[in-house]
């Protein structure tokens, strides 16, 4: 009797552990799962901003932006994208307001990116940018993956075309 009592007992004391154990188990698979899912290459279809508080909403770079964003297997992410109405240069050698406007006109950043799954976010660890203005910082983008389409919703922030407050939503599809 005394030993069914202890049996019980302990069990009961390593249940909590247990169930804990398959959670952070789930969990881990989960996040595996869904980093799977981003792995490769995406194509952007649309680049929207919505202005905070009013709601007002507009293209970021022109309907019809350009861009690819890869989330790699080592950890590594890459972006680039560039608005819909760049122009050449007309020489060889792009003159300084034509160099001005191309810089104005995309945006691209690598280094490494972490998935938090609970909150269905990835978090873009920029080491290199275009412009310099993003490198050393952490873009955290808020995730939904449907079928062949991934969105990405960046935080409410200053947005650095207007300086007004936004939320931009990119939508992605491979």
């Amino acid at each position: 009797m005394q030993r069914a009592v202890l049996l019980v007992f302990v069990g009961v004391l390593c249940l909590p552990c247990h169930l804990r154990a398959q959670t952070d188990q789930a969990q881990s698979d989960q996040a595996k799962s869904i980093q799977q899912a981003m792995f490769g290459m995406w194509k952007l279809v649309s680049y929207v901003r919505e202005e905070l508080p009013s709601g007002a909403k507009s293209d970021v770079m022109g309907s019809r932006p350009s861009g690819y964003i890869n989330y790699g297997r080592d950890g590594r992410m890459i972006v680039i994208i560039v608005g819909s109405h760049r122009t050449k240069p007309v020489g060889e050698v792009a003159t300084p307001d034509e160099a001005e406007a191309l810089i104005k006109s995309m945006v691209a950043y690598a280094g490494t990116y972490t998935i938090d799954s609970e909150a269905k976010a990835v978090t873009h660890h920029i080491e290199i940018s275009w412009d310099q203005s993003r490198t050393g910082t952490n873009q955290v983008r808020s995730y939904k993956l449907e079928g062949n389409h991934l969105t990405l919703t960046t935080e409410p922030s200053t947005d650095p075309a207007t300086g007004k407050k936004t939320v931009r939503t990119l939508i992605w599809e491979r």
